[in-house]
């Protein structure tokens, strides 16, 4: 009797142990194996497996089991990053001409996925009154993460007089909108105003701060400085277009090459500074001097339109590179395009491969090569380095694989 209860005993031990390693074979979802991690958050970058399971970060260690895994994906000398964050885009297309709800804006997943960003922020493209249809039209219907900085005058980028009438703001509005949309308003822009009054910049920030977001400034106020605009500016808010040469605004290098001493006071106490690249808002006469100097970009804003897309910016990668040649490292790239943005609209929650997170990776390769870069002015950057997404995951899930690592190898029996 007491071996049969022994025989019984083992086998049910036998039976738990291959239900347990059933059940974990079955948790982990994908699991990309072999890449260097880099995540900037919990201070990772070193060798490690990344395990997802429905559509979250189960795990980061090394030597995870293939076998526990049902797909798995072999990312040896690969960096795997959280996905990117693009804080400065125009992504509210429509049938009008121009950005709000317009023809100059485009689809954020014909652009993002490929360059390896999972998040984007709309500059401002939409006020209080068009932010509706922008949700609607855009917000619920893309498979990338799209925020917004809420224009403080109404109808948003519609073009004409829309950014002049500081008649047409209402905060009380725009506040019950950020109010009820707490997840998806990241902050309060103000943008193309080149009037004589600090009436509209002042309310932005007012409305910022009263819903502890960030001030964006996009603003080519012609009658003050920009030391007088960065005096404007608290702790925390940001200042896109932060390398042009353009003579809406002084530029942050001088005459002479060196970065005035205000612009760097205002990194220090607290400043962002946001590429903004665009279609004319960075010059390497501008950023190579900061470079040097000590101003480096906060964010990696590319300011993406239908314009940019095909000019100089290209997409987030491109100008990425462009600072890998100038002498930053990828680590350091990395860190201020994922949790560097992600702390920059105030969303702890994104930008890092914690365990419970949300699975939002980047997979890229840095290739070697000849390579040029151009920026606004026409000039080029001549580099040997350049970043390359390989796959990017979204919510769990593959949404670009360029070279098809995921996919199973191709031979005349499985036609």
């Amino acid at each position: 009797m007491r071996n049969y209860k022994q025989h019984i005993a083992t086998a049910f031990g036998i039976c738990l142990l291959l239900c347990s390693t059933v059940s974990n074979a079955q948790e982990i979802d994908l699991l990309l194996k072999g890449g260097q991690v880099i995540d900037s958050r919990n201070n990772i970058n070193s060798k490690m497996d990344v395990a997802i399971s429905k559509g979250k970060i189960f795990k980061v260690a090394a030597g995870i089991p293939a076998s526990s895994a049902k797909k798995t994906v072999d990312v040896s000398g690969m960096i795997v990053s959280p996905g990117l964050i693009d804080i400065h885009t125009h992504v509210f297309t429509g049938p009008n001409a121009g950005f709000a709800n317009g023809s100059s804006s485009v689809k954020a997943d014909d652009f993002t996925f490929r360059a390896g960003i999972t998040t984007v922020v709309d500059a401002g493209t939409s006020g209080y009154k068009s932010f509706p249809a922008f949700k609607e039209q855009v917000i619920d219907r893309s498979r990338t993460r799209v925020l917004a900085f809420l224009n403080v005058f109404a109808p948003g980028m519609i073009g004409g007089k829309a950014e002049q009438d500081t008649l047409d703001m209402d905060l009380v509005r725009a506040d019950e909108l950020i109010k009820k949309y707490p997840d998806l308003i990241a902050g309060v822009k103000i943008g193309h105003y080149s009037g004589k009054s600090w009436t509209p910049f002042t309310a932005a920030g007012k409305l910022a701060s009263a819903n502890n977001r960030p001030l964006f400034v996009e603003c080519h106020i012609t009658e003050f400085s920009l030391e007088d605009q960065l005096n404007h500016m608290k702790a925390g808010d940001i200042i896109t277009h932060a390398y042009e040469n353009v003579s809406e605004r002084m530029p942050v290098v001088d005459e002479k090459g060196n970065v005035r001493p205000f612009v760097l006071a205002a990194q220090k106490r607290g400043i962002l500074f946001d590429v903004g690249h665009g279609g004319v808002g960075f010059w390497f006469n501008q950023a190579i001097p900061a470079v040097k100097q000590g101003l480096l970009p906060n964010t990696f804003g590319t300011d993406m339109h239908h314009n940019s897309v095909n000019s100089g910016m290209k997409d987030m990668l491109n100008l990425m590179s462009k600072y890998l040649n100038m002498g930053m490292s990828k680590e350091d790239i990395l860190k201020r395009a994922t949790v560097g943005a992600a702390d920059a609209i105030r969303r702890p929650d994104l930008g890092n491969l914690s365990e419970g997170s949300v699975a939002d990776i980047a997979v890229f390769t840095v290739n070697t090569g000849k390579f040029g870069f151009m920026d606004a002015a026409g000039f080029k950057l001549d580099g040997d380095k350049k970043f390359e997404t390989q796959m990017t995951v979204r919510n769990g899930r593959i949404v670009w694989d360029l070279n098809g690592l995921s996919a199973e190898p191709w031979s005349m029996d499985k036609k």
